[in-house]
């Protein structure tokens, strides 16, 4: 029969069956002692108005009789930290809806998570969004993908002779790994490229220039792209820093240990 018993020591017991030793965690000590907690029910637990659908040990709903909470709809608060220790489940936390952090969310990429970046590696990296002219269709473009990590500069001269590349290019970019595109606006203009660095590209040409220009660099403040390596997943991939977290204090993208050779070399 349902009791409620020992109230003068201290402790409550709610359930049908005496609750034995529930009340102690052995692995939580009070001193020398295991912990002993003050409140032990020894069956389910429903608070609150709910569906009708109690699927765990403790089932918590919104209102309890006259009561409303603060926010409409929310059951449950917790000023601390909490941690939840999956057992039989495949799922140890399930959210049915949205989802706010204002703090920095570790998820260790796994499972669908995990799998869902293995396919993006797989089929490239995208994105998708409501067709800008065309009503009731998407608009997907895809990254142009190479074997380096480069940047561009790109644009339009006209009537001069230097293309002036971003000054933090002098920092970013191989000078030696630099590429120039030229297409001549109007007419045939025979132009060349005489010199260059990651500060300027110097062109050169009998009449007056105007031109498109697309420049290419690679990065040299991260170790070249590893491109072909021996694995079956991609966390095989030799670089560990490249899965480390970007505040991580022992990430090193200029690690020596894994740094390849530079992967274009135009000088």
């Amino acid at each position: 029969m349902a009791g409620i018993r020992d109230i003068e020591t201290g402790k409550v017991y709610i359930g049908r069956e005496d609750p034995k030793k529930l009340d102690t965690a052995a692995d939580t000590l009070d001193g020398d002692s295991p912990f002993n907690g003050t409140l032990v029910v020894t069956g389910p637990v429903i608070a609150g108005k709910h569906s009708g659908y109690a699927k765990a040990t403790v089932n918590i709903g919104t209102d309890l009789d006259k009561f409303k909470s603060g926010v409409s709809g929310r059951a449950l608060q917790v000023d601390g930290d909490v941690e939840v220790i999956g057992e039989e489940a495949e799922n140890a936390v399930y959210i049915d809806g949205d989802v706010y952090v204002t703090g920095k969310v570790d998820c260790l990429n796994k499972g669908r998570l995990a799998s869902r970046f293995s396919t993006a590696d797989a089929l490239g990296k995208s994105f998708d969004i409501q067709h800008p002219t065309k009503e009731g269709h998407r608009l997907r473009y895809a990254c142009v993908e190479g074997p380096e990590v480069a940047v561009y500069h790109r644009g339009r001269l006209t009537g001069e002779t230097e293309i002036l590349l971003p000054e933090y290019w002098v920092n970013l970019v191989h000078e030696n790994s630099i590429t120039v595109s030229i297409t001549p606006i109007g007419a045939q203009q025979d132009i060349i490229v005489k010199d260059f660095d990651n500060t300027k590209i110097v062109l050169e040409s009998s009449v007056d220039i105007d031109c498109f220009y697309h420049v290419y660099g690679e990065r040299k403040d991260i170790n070249p792209l590893i491109i072909d390596y021996a694995g079956k997943t991609w966390e095989d991939y030799p670089d560990p820093n490249v899965f480390m977290a970007p505040d991580d204090e022992e990430r090193n993208i200029l690690d020596e240990r894994y740094r390849g050779p530079q992967n274009t070399i135009t000088k």
